[in-house]
């Protein structure tokens, strides 16, 4: 078993104390990204950060930030390394991130039954259902009909502006591809959603 020592402690703290650079409301810790942090001498340490999907442009900046952070703490070499597994899932955000989420007006990802992996249902390209408020209990972006049967119903996105489940997607992606554009029913209002994965 591994342990960490009080100062590793404290400088996963302050890496995760980093704002996500492209949804600032949230932090580094908030996200779940950045994974251990190991001391490579007095002043020396190395840091594990798993990218929300391969490839994600936001790296570079995570990395160049979480470096600034810690030498600013007494650190004299800081190396920020890429992990891809486990793989970052949508369940690693904390209630924290998801509260600040959906305070900013951004529909949190839904959370998995029973932690298992999510479904994917491949289906027809459109975006909204044939009928505006769709079958209950189904989103149109989960595919057809044949594939909500066998994976049963999608738990609706809930509007962060008024709560209500009746939205629809407007957009598979929206300003980052983490993110899909939608739009409420009741509110009319759009807002984005953070996708699961």
């Amino acid at each position: 078993m591994v342990t960490t020592t009080a100062l590793e402690a404290e400088l996963l703290r302050l890496a995760g104390s980093v704002p996500d650079p492209e949804l600032p409301v949230l932090t580094l810790e908030d996200l779940g990204v950045v994974r251990a942090v190991h001391l490579r001498g007095a002043d020396a340490v190395e840091v594990e950060l798993t990218p929300t999907y391969t490839g994600c442009p936001a790296v570079e900046a995570m990395s160049r930030d979480i470096e600034r952070v810690l030498r600013e703490h007494g650190m004299r070499e800081v190396a920020v390394r890429t992990v891809l597994s486990p793989a970052w899932s949508t369940d690693d955000i904390t209630p924290e991130g998801r509260r600040k989420l959906r305070e900013s007006g951004i529909a949190p990802p839904r959370v998995r039954a029973a932690g298992g992996p999510v479904s994917l249902a491949l289906g027809p390209t459109r975006t909204r259902s044939s009928h505006p408020s769709g079958p209950a209990g189904t989103d149109p972006a989960a595919g057809s009909a044949v594939s909500r049967a066998a994976t049963g119903p999608v738990e609706p996105v809930a509007c962060p502006h008024c709560g209500s489940a009746d939205t629809e997607l407007l957009s598979r992606f929206s300003s980052t591809a983490c993110k899909a554009l939608r739009r409420c029913r009741a509110c009319e209002n759009p807002f984005d959603h953070f996708k699961e994965v």
